[in-house]
């Protein structure tokens, strides 16, 4: 197996914090992978519209670039992204006409039909990694830490582009307890984040930010996992302002998932990033003496 990896554009930016644990992780698991060459914004977000096939433009081009490198795989961190990546490739291979509309229109690229399998982190240490073999590389078991695996809607939505099947939500919880943490499920862990209404509508999406970041303290998490900046921004970055506005009670560490594996993988701080993290993630890891952010 040939192994891409594509970024995006958040996760060079914003987010970096999110792709820097990923790519040491990565390579403390020996997992060798080509970032995409000329890689370009996979489009943000998947257009239902039926008629609207400019919009897959974005990220068929991108999977075109992994068929150029000669892999068979490529691999995403962030959700919307994989989410994008996913249903693109899902058109292209169960839809003939739009295909060939599609491969018309970018008529300098070699014609693609579905030849790239589309794959999120978590799932590839899943299957291609396993949690045993993960479990054994770890140098810092994460004892004593509670978190909630928050999935957001584009993990698990819809069905045929899902992480794993619908409801089961295995993956996270075994994820983390190969790390030696404690998962929590929660009630709205696949409940949206409110995306980007956080813009347009910015006190209704606070108010679910709020239900979701309560039903999290209220199951036992003293903690929360992700691998959306989207998520992110809305989970962890507007946390003071929930508080400030009572609608939360008090605050809750945000961190994304890879930066946990990299805890566990005896990383340092150089390569978690928390720098880019919410203070109180901070201080949460020196509350747990959890060694790396004695570093930070």
């Amino acid at each position: 197996m040939k192994i891409s990896y594509y970024p995006g554009c958040t996760l060079k930016t914003k987010a970096k914090n999110l792709e820097e644990a990923a790519v040491a992780s990565m390579a403390a698991l020996g997992i060798e992978f080509e970032e995409l060459s000329r890689w370009n914004c996979c489009g943000a977000v998947h257009s239902l519209a039926d008629d609207d096939l400019i919009h897959h433009v974005a990220p068929v081009r991108d999977l075109v670039r992994a068929m150029e490198q000669g892999s068979d795989t490529v691999v995403t961190l962030c959700s919307m992204c994989y989410n994008t990546l996913a249903r693109a490739n899902m058109l292209m291979r169960q839809d003939e006409t739009k295909r060939k509309t599609i491969n018309d229109f970018m008529s300098e690229e070699k014609d693609y039909h579905g030849e790239v399998e589309v794959l999120h982190f978590l799932t590839f240490l899943r299957d291609q990694v396993g949690f045993d073999a993960l479990r054994a590389k770890v140098k810092t078991p994460l004892n004593g830490l509670k978190v909630a695996t928050y999935y957001g809607c584009t993990l698990v939505r819809p069905r045929d582009v899902s992480i794993e099947p619908t409801g089961d939500r295995q993956l996270m919880k075994s994820f983390l307890e190969a790390l030696g943490a404690t998962p929590v499920d929660f009630p709205d862990a696949t409940l949206c984040c409110g995306s980007y209404q956080i813009l347009s509508n910015p006190e209704a999406a606070l108010d679910v930010v709020s239900g979701i970041l309560g039903s999290a303290v209220s199951a036992g998490a003293d903690a929360l996992i992700l691998s959306c900046p989207l998520c992110e921004y809305n989970l962890a970055k507007k946390q003071e302002h929930l508080l400030e506005s009572n609608k939360i009670a008090k605050k809750i560490p945000v961190f994304y998932f890879t930066q946990l594996l990299a805890v566990a993988l005896g990383l340092g701080g150089e390569a978690c990033r928390f720098d880019l993290n919410e203070k109180s993630a901070v201080e949460f890891l020196k509350a747990k003496n959890v060694p790396v952010a004695a570093s930070v």
